[in-house]
């Protein structure tokens, strides 16, 4: 850069993995609505349980499997809350948009795989702790080591199963939500891939089922 008139870092590798981080939210999040009401529009669970309620209730009938039907869970619920709607964290309910895939669970895993693209994941964290058993205080952490790479995927997990969590998503919202976020950010990155004037050997991550990439010249190796 030093003897360029025409190229500076800050402009591409530089500050290119700011600009990305909200610019593969925004196919990623056009990805998920595709999914959500033109594919599947999967019935919300707090949703689905008033189905429950009125087929427990033999109000009306629905096709619910025996399994559920005969599961201790619902029988447990109904005994500490009296019905069979579905005890969620929030009290307004689910959002009104399907289910499926969950757009938090897209948005972490686009904007956590550009991360990985840019950052090295096999760093160490230096120093970390953890809440003491009482709560009020940090203590050493002395399990295995902890890196960059696997604490970005734990972002990326714990944003998909708190909204579980919640009440308003299926575990499968979250997952598939994540690896659709991971396909269009390594989409994008393959764009960005074919732009730099610089000498660039490619981004390299992890994705979240283990398998290392390369992104180069526009297109996925697998490493």
């Amino acid at each position: 850069y030093l003897k360029s008139n025409t190229t500076s870092g800050g402009v591409t590798l530089g500050r290119e993995a700011l600009n990305l981080l909200g610019t593969v939210c925004t196919p990623a999040q056009k990805a998920c609505y595709f999914h959500k009401w033109l594919v599947h529009r999967r019935l919300r669970p707090d949703a689905f349980a008033g189905k429950l309620d009125h087929h427990m209730n033999k109000r009306k009938t629905y096709d619910i499997h025996e399994d559920l039907l005969r599961s201790d869970a619902i029988k447990r619920s109904f005994a500490r809350h009296g019905s069979y709607l579905l005890p969620a964290t929030y009290p307004e309910g689910s959002p009104m948009h399907p289910a499926y895939p969950a757009g938090h669970a897209t948005n972490a895993g686009a904007g956590i795989t550009l991360l990985k693209a840019f950052f090295n994941e096999n760093f160490p964290i230096p120093n970390p702790v953890v809440p003491s058993a009482d709560g009020p205080k940090l203590e050493p952490y002395t399990g295995p080591t902890l890196t960059i790479g696997t604490e970005l995927n734990k972002m990326a997990h714990n944003v998909s199963l708190g909204r579980d969590a919640g009440g308003v998503h299926w575990r499968s919202d979250g997952i598939q939500g994540m690896y659709l976020g991971e396909s269009m950010a390594i989409a994008v990155l393959c764009d960005f891939s074919r732009t730099y004037r610089e000498r660039f050997d490619g981004y390299e991550l992890t994705r979240f089922n283990g398998q290392k990439i390369r992104i180069a010249n526009g297109k996925v190796t697998k490493l």
